[in-house]
């Protein structure tokens, strides 16, 4: 399965319990995300529904099957952030380091220049030092595409008995210019 190619493509609400199933696994095996009880299938599809009705949110696969997926969110709710959002990507478990992630951000930074997004930004729980729950592998990976550490929340979420710091990192895809023109649904600018 190594040599398969990866294929990105939008994701359909009908990806709810397959993209539910990656991220419970680390809801339930690590400090990646704060969240202790992972969501239903169906808890699932309602979030990706409010996502996907402003936002990109795209799936890979890999052989048919779905081994990851990203999206964008909106970073505050103060109209003067619009141009910012906050990003997220999961890999299915084993499926690391095969280009998967690399390749649904591409997609994603594409779709939120078209959207008129500016600055995307990404909240990246961090350990102390390394343990069998969280490492430094999110910040590693958000850095070679080009993201920037902005700051840290030192000891801000306790998971497994342990507290953990939260990180900010950003990109800029697109020129901070004056006035610049409001940023669309990514329905209304999506091409097929």
């Amino acid at each position: 399965m190594n040599d398969m190619p990866i294929i990105i493509r939008r994701a359909s609400l009908s990806d709810s319990a397959q993209l539910s199933e990656i991220y419970s696994y680390y809801v339930n095996n690590t400090a990646i995300t704060f969240e202790d009880e992972a969501p239903t299938a169906e808890e699932f599809k309602g979030r990706m529904a409010s996502v996907m009705s402003f936002y990109p949110y795209f799936v890979a696969e890999m052989n048919g099957v779905i081994i990851g997926y990203c999206y964008a969110g909106k970073f505050k709710d103060r109209s003067a952030y619009d141009w910012s959002v906050e990003t997220t990507v999961y890999v299915k478990k084993g499926f690391g380091g095969k280009g998967a992630g690399r390749a649904l951000y591409a997609a994603l930074g594409e779709a939120l220049k078209s959207q008129g997004i500016i600055n995307m930004y990404a909240c990246i729980a961090v350990p102390e030092k390394e343990d069998e729950y969280l490492d430094f592998g999110s910040v590693n990976f958000h850095k070679k595409l080009g993201f920037e550490f902005i700051g840290k929340f030192k000891n801000c979420g306790s998971k497994f008995g342990r507290w953990y710091d939260m990180v900010w990192l950003g990109k800029v895809i697109a020129d901070h210019v004056k006035n610049p023109a409001h940023p669309v649904p990514y329905n209304s600018v999506y091409k097929k």
